[in-house]
C-alpha cells in the first residue's frame, strides 16, 4: 500500500503548520543527532528517500554535494520543495520509495528522514538501497522509534487531571500495520521491532556503524516547549549503515 496523505488538502494544510515544516531542520528535535551521523558530502551523489519539502536536499548541497535527487510520492511536497530550491544540481522526482529501481550503483549516500515507517517492506527497500549505493556508500535513516509505533494510539496514559503519567507499550512483537491518528487524520504506519530494522539492513549486506535514540536538546525544548516530555520515552530511531568497500 502506497499511502499519499500529503496530497489531501486538509492534511497538507495542517502538516504545513507544524514547527518543523515552518522552521526546517533547526526545528526538528532529532536533527543535531542525525546531522552528526551524516558523512562528508563534499563531491558526493545523494539520494533522499521521502524528501518532503527538500530540507535535506538543500542541506546536502550546502555541504557541497555534487548532485542530489529527492523523491517523494506527494505532488504537494514536491511543489513546495521546488518553490524553495534554486539549484540545478537538485532534482525532485515523483516516485514512491518502494518503486526505486536504479540499475547501477548511482549514489554515494542515501538519506531518509521519518519516511520509512510508512513503508510496509523495509527489508525490500534496504536491498534496493544497497544495490544503488556505490561500494563504501552510506545509508543514513531516521524512523519513528518502535516504542512509539507499537500501539496505534501513539499517545500518553493520562491521569485524572489530564497529566501525562506514562507512555504505554503493548503488542510490541506484533509487527505490521497500525492505523494511527496524526494531525486529526487516520494515517497508516508500519510497526516493526528494533531488531527487524537492524536485521533488514544486515541481511541486505550493510554493516551498522551508529545507532541513536536522541532526545531534544535544551535549546530545542526552549524553542518548542511542548517537546519537554520527549525526554521520557524515545520517539526517534536513527541508524547509520555502510555498504562494504
Amino acid at each position: 500500500m502506497k499511502q499519499n496523505k500529503y496530497d489531501e488538502v486538509s492534511f497538507f494544510e495542517k502538516y504545513s503548520q507544524m514547527p518543523r515544516s515552518i522552521g526546517g531542520l533547526q526545528a526538528a528535535g532529532e536533527w543535531p543527532a542525525l546531522r552528526a551521523m551524516i558523512p562528508d558530502l563534499r563531491g558526493k551523489k545523494i539520494l533522499d528517500l521521502g524528501c518532503g519539502f527538500g530540507w535535506h536536499c538543500r542541506y546536502a548541497r550546502e555541504q557541497q554535494a555534487r548532485s542530489v535527487l529527492g523523491i517523494d510520492l506527494s505532488d504537494n511536497m514536491l511543489e513546495r520543495a521546488r518553490e524553495h530550491t534554486n539549484d540545478p544540481a537538485i532534482e525532485y522526482r515523483r516516485m514512491a520509495i518502494e518503486d526505486i529501481d536504479f540499475r547501477e550503483p548511482e549514489f554515494d549516500v542515501v538519506l531518509s528522514s521519518l519516511a520509512l515507517h510508512y513503508v510496509e517492506r523495509f527489508d525490500l527497500v534496504s536491498r534496493k538501497v544497497y544495490h544503488c549505493l556505490a561500494a563504501g556508500g552510506s545509508f543514513i535513516l531516521s524512523v519513528e522509534h518502535p516504542v512509539f509505533t507499537a500501539l496505534a494510539a501513539q499517545d500518553w496514559h493520562y491521569g485524572p487531571n489530564g497529566e501525562r503519567l506514562h507512555w504505554p507499550v503493548d503488542h510490541y512483537q506484533d509487527e505490521g500495520l497500525r492505523q494511527a491518528r496524526f494531525l486529526d487524520h487516520d494515517v497508516i504506519k508500519y510497526h516493526r521491532t528494533f531488531s527487524s530494522y537492524i536485521h533488514g539492513l544486515v541481511d541486505a549486506g550493510f554493516s551498522i556503524e551508529k545507532l541513536s535514540e536522541p532526545q531534544p536538546t535544551p535549546e530545542v525544548v526552549a524553542r518548542v516547549p511542548e517537546m519537554k516530555d520527549e525526554t521520557r520515552r524515545p520517539m526517534f530511531l536513527l541508524i547509520a549503515a555502510r555498504k562494504p568497500a
